[in-house]
C-alpha cells in the first residue's frame, strides 16, 4: 500500500511539473511606428535672406536760400506734394525793393552807355582828320567801355535781385512726401545752418532698401556657381522681395540695385540696396524688413524638414531607417535653411528613408515600423476654455 500512495505522489508531481511547461511565451511588444520621408534632390531657389532699412528713393531737406520773415505755410504736412508746389512764403517786400532798386540802376547805366556812345561816335571821325589829340580819342572809347560794363554789371544785379525775390517763395525740388515744418509762421529764417531748414521731403516711389551681406557669403556663392551647383539669374537680374516687421510679404517685386566693390573692415560685410516699387507709399523710410534675394537656382540639392535633424554634442544626426527597417544615426554636414528645410551638404543620399516624426521612439539600432510621414495622425489640440465663462466662487 505505501509503494501504491508512492507512485500515486510521483505521477501527480510529474503532472504538475508538465503542466507548468505548457504555459504561452509572452507576447513579443509590437514595433515602434515612426513618420519616415524618402530623401529626394530637387532644384531650388538659392536665396540669401538679410535683415535691412528702407530708405527713400530722394530724401531732399528744404531749405530757405534767403533770409526773412517766414509768413506762411503753403503744404500740408505729411501729405504728398508734386515737384514746383508751393511751400513755403518767406516775406517779399524787402526784396521786391531791392528788385525795384536794381531796375533804377540798371536805366543810370544804360544811359550813361548811350551817352558815352555818341561821344566816341562823334570823336572817332574827327580823330581821323587829326581834329583832337589821340588823348581825347582814347578817353572817349575807355568811357564807352567802362559805360558797357558798368551795364553788364547792373543787370547781372537785377537778375540777382529777381532770384532773391523768387526764392522767397520756396516750392517743393522734388515730388513726394513733405514731412513736418521745422520752422513755423512768424519765424526768422537764414541761409546758414540750422536756421535755414524748412522741412524735408522723401520720394517713397521707388523705395531703396539698405543691407549688408558677409563676406563669406560672397565668397560661398561664388564657389556654389564656378562649380556649377548654382545657377546664375538670367540676364543678372537678382529679384528682391521684402518681408514687413508684422511678418506680411510685400507685395512688391525689386531688384538689387547697388553692392560695394569693398568689404567694410570694421565688420567684414558688403553694402548693398535693393530697388523696391512702393506706388502705395505703404513702406516708409527708416522702417526694418528683412530682405530675401533670389540668387539662382541650386542645382541637386538635398534639403530636410529642420524638425529631422538632432544636435548630439557638437554633431549634427540624422535618424536613417535602412531596407531592414533598423535605425542608423547618421552625422550629417548642413548648409543654408530655406522654407523651413535645411541643406544636407553631406551625409544623406538621395532614395534614403529618414524619420521626421516619432524621433523619441527611434532609437539607434533597433527595428521600427515605418510608414509614411503624411500618414501619421496629428494630435488635435485641447479645446480653449470660453472667454466669457464666469470664474467659479470660492
Amino acid at each position: 500500500m505505501t509503494d501504491f500512495l508512492r507512485c500515486v505522489t510521483a505521477l501527480s508531481l510529474l503532472a504538475l511539473v508538465a503542466g507548468c511547461g505548457d504555459k504561452p511565451a509572452p507576447a513579443k511588444p509590437p514595433l515602434a511606428e515612426v513618420g519616415v520621408i524618402t530623401v529626394a534632390a530637387r532644384d531650388v531657389p538659392y536665396l540669401y535672406q538679410q535683415v535691412g532699412q528702407t530708405a527713400g528713393f530722394r530724401e531732399t531737406e528744404v531749405r530757405a536760400r534767403v533770409s526773412g520773415l517766414l509768413q506762411r505755410r503753403l503744404y500740408a504736412e505729411g501729405q504728398p506734394v508734386k515737384e514746383g508746389q508751393p511751400l513755403f512764403q518767406i516775406d517779399p517786400s524787402p526784396y521786391q525793393a531791392a528788385l525795384d532798386q536794381a531796375r533804377g540802376q540798371l536805366r543810370q547805366q544804360e544811359a550813361a552807355l548811350e551817352r558815352a556812345r555818341a561821344d566816341r561816335d562823334r570823336i572817332e571821325p574827327l580823330f581821323k582828320e587829326n581834329a583832337v589829340s589821340r588823348k581825347d580819342f582814347d578817353d572817349a572809347r575807355a568811357t564807352f567801355d567802362a559805360a558797357a560794363a558798368a551795364v553788364d554789371s547792373a543787370r547781372a544785379r537785377l537778375k540777382e535781385a529777381e532770384l532773391n525775390l523768387g526764392y522767397t517763395l520756396v516750392t517743393a525740388p522734388i515730388a513726394g512726401i513733405a514731412s513736418r515744418e521745422a520752422r513755423s509762421e512768424g519765424s526768422l529764417v537764414a541761409t546758414t545752418g540750422d536756421a535755414s531748414l524748412l522741412t524735408a521731403i522723401a520720394q517713397l516711389d521707388p523705395l531703396f532698401v539698405n543691407f549688408s551681406y558677409s563676406e563669406s557669403e560672397k565668397l560661398q556663392y561664388d564657389q556654389s556657381v564656378k562649380e556649377g551647383r548654382v545657377t546664375p539669374p538670367a540676364g543678372g537680374r537678382i529679384e528682391v522681395r521684402v518681408v514687413q516687421g508684422d511678418g506680411k510679404l510685400f507685395p512688391g517685386i525689386g531688384k538689387l540695385d547697388f553692392a560695394d566693390s569693398r568689404v567694410d573692415p570694421r565688420t567684414g560685410t558688403i553694402r548693398a540696396r535693393a530697388e523696391i516699387p512702393n506706388p502705395k507709399g505703404e513702406l516708409l523710410p527708416g522702417q526694418f524688413v528683412r530682405v530675401t534675394l533670389m540668387v539662382g537656382t541650386q542645382k541637386n540639392a538635398i534639403f530636410v524638414p529642420e524638425l529631422a535633424i538632432t544636435q548630439q554634442q557638437a554633431a549634427r544626426i540624422v535618424l536613417v531607417v535602412s531596407d531592414k527597417n533598423l535605425v542608423e544615426a547618421r552625422p550629417v554636414t548642413v548648409g543654408r535653411p530655406h522654407d523651413g528645410e535645411v541643406e544636407i551638404v553631406s551625409g544623406l543620399k538621395a532614395g534614403e528613408r529618414i524619420v521626421v516624426a516619432g524621433l523619441l521612439k527611434a532609437r539607434p539600432g533597433s527595428e521600427v515600423k515605418p510608414v509614411a510621414a503624411s500618414a501619421q495622425p496629428v494630435p488635435a489640440l485641447p479645446a480653449a476654455a470660453p472667454a466669457s465663462a464666469p470664474a467659479k466662487k470660492q
